[in-house]
């Protein structure tokens, strides 16, 4: 059976700017990887302790992940958690679950596909390429 190895909140927001400010400014978080590496963002991290969390474009994110198309923001976002074994885990989710991101590798070095559970959230698994 696939290892879970970790999971990361991937929150979608309506600014990543303003969420980036009140992550690190109001919460206390480091800064971690934005992209781009200058504003206007379109994702960002951010770090405390053990805990990193993703901001997300909310408009960005629906093209990758279609299903969040007119769902307002705060009920929407995946649980990314990265795992080793990756296509075996999806074979073996396949015909089980609702597939609502197909398996691939992206540009940013993961290879990925997401589900969605009874309730509608989505999960996305992930792990990391020889690029990643």
């Amino acid at each position: 059976m696939p290892q879970f190895t970790k999971l990361t909140p991937n929150l979608l927001v309506a600014s990543v700017e303003r969420s980036l400010a009140f992550y690190v400014g109001t919460l206390g978080f480091a800064r971690g990887m934005t992209v781009p590496d200058a504003s206007p963002f379109v994702f960002a991290s951010v770090v405390r302790g053990p805990v990193e969390i993703f901001l997300n474009d909310a408009v960005g994110a629906v093209h990758e992940y279609p299903a969040f198309a007119g769902k307002p923001l705060g009920c929407t976002g995946t649980l990314f958690i990265e795992v080793e074994g990756i296509d075996a885990l999806h074979d073996h989710l396949n015909g089980a679950v609702t597939i609502v991101m197909p398996i691939e590798t992206k540009f940013y070095g993961m290879r990925e596909f997401a589900i969605e559970d009874p309730d509608g959230y989505v999960i996305t698994f992930a792990e990391r390429t020889a690029n990643g």
